[in-house]
């Protein structure tokens, strides 16, 4: 019998790449002994940018205990093929490869990793975990008919979301009366933004933007913030500004700033707050769709499922740190404070 142990391949498409950095794909197969039939055994295609670090292995631990819940266990009913790719330059690389060991769905989240595997197959059934806006992004025609190859769930129940986040920061003391939001200018979706800035008009307070691209452009931003004077900072969405919230966040708490970001890996990172969907539940329950169609059903035929459970996250060590008063009647909506 053909046993395999762990396979974990660095492949270094530009020469000596080290981890993270541009050019390295992080492919990970069989976790332990290949099934006796593997060639029969329908494989699936996990997807993101980025090294394999723990973030990340969780949402791939969740997937597949959702998997597990539904009858399909790895590496005997299924097997997943993981591939983390250094930078989005490498994703449709990644992405080929999974096309090439016909794998019957591909798993992956947010847009921009939607985008290059939709220019990649018509064919092949996508299972989106938290895109934005997915009918205006043209990925399905609608939320209850999905009409094509993808389907899955969304990341936002509704754009006013966005306008949450100025009602957090407004409710600490001191209270702000400038605030940042750094945006990454690559992410397309603006509905978010204008929901902040209908409810920043509401309470009079001043929003301003700055654009971050990577990670050299950080510094900058929080120089930016803080010629303008800003006392609190949104982390809005995108794919690049979700891998920089541990520099985002360090150099908010060492500019004095809170933060509020839709991620929780912000406060986890040491920023103050986050508020959104629960991004290892979404994983957990991407599997119902994988289980669909593993058993024949087709993506433009699964309505595109809405958050229903949301997060709010609140650092308390970080806001004692930064000399804030977290009203009572926030930390008891709080979901989980980090002492």
């Amino acid at each position: 019998m053909l046993r395999l142990l762990l396979v974990l391949i660095l492949v270094p498409l530009t020469p000596l790449a080290a981890e993270g950095q541009p050019g390295t794909v992080w492919r990970i197969g069989f976790v332990g002994n290949a099934p006796q039939d593997a060639g029969n055994v329908p494989r699936i295609g996990v997807l993101f940018v980025g090294p394999r670090n723990d973030r990340l292995a969780s949402y791939v631990r969740a997937h597949e205990e959702g998997l597990q819940e539904l009858g399909w266990i790895r590496d005997r009913s299924v097997i997943i093929e993981e591939r983390f790719s250094g930078t989005m330059e490498r994703m449709p690389a990644a992405v080929a490869e999974l096309i090439r060991l016909n794998v019957r769905a591909i798993v992956t989240g947010p847009n921009p990793f939607i985008d290059v595997a939709k220019r990649a197959t018509t064919t092949v059934p996508i299972v989106m975990v938290y895109p934005a806006d997915p009918v205006g992004q043209g990925y399905v025609a609608s939320l209850a008919r999905p009409g094509g190859n993808i389907t899955g769930l969304a990341w936002d129940a509704a754009p006013e979301i966005g306008g949450k986040y100025v009602e957090l920061l407004t409710d600490l003391r001191p209270r702000p009366s400038r605030i940042a939001g750094i945006v990454d200018p690559q992410f397309p979706d603006r509905s978010y933004r204008t929901e902040a800035e209908i409810a920043a008009k509401s309470r009079g307070v001043t929003l301003q933007y700055v654009e971050v691209r990577n990670a050299r452009d950080v510094p900058r931003a929080f120089a930016a913030i803080t010629g303008q004077r800003a006392s609190a900072v949104i982390v809005f969405q995108g794919p690049t500004l979700y891998l920089l919230q541990p520099q985002i966040s360090d150099l908010a708490r060492k500019s004095g700033l809170p933060t509020v970001s839709m991620y929780r890996e912000g406060p986890d990172a040491g920023g103050l707050m986050s508020y959104g969907p629960n991004l290892r539940d979404s994983w957990r329950r991407a599997a119902i769709y994988v289980d669909k169609i593993l058993k024949g059903a087709k993506p433009a035929d699964l309505p595109v499922e809405q958050p229903t459970k949301f997060e709010l996250v609140i650092n308390l060590k970080t806001a004692k740190t930064l000399g804030l008063t977290i009203p009572p009647s926030l930390l008891l909506r709080a979901d989980e404070v980090i002492q």
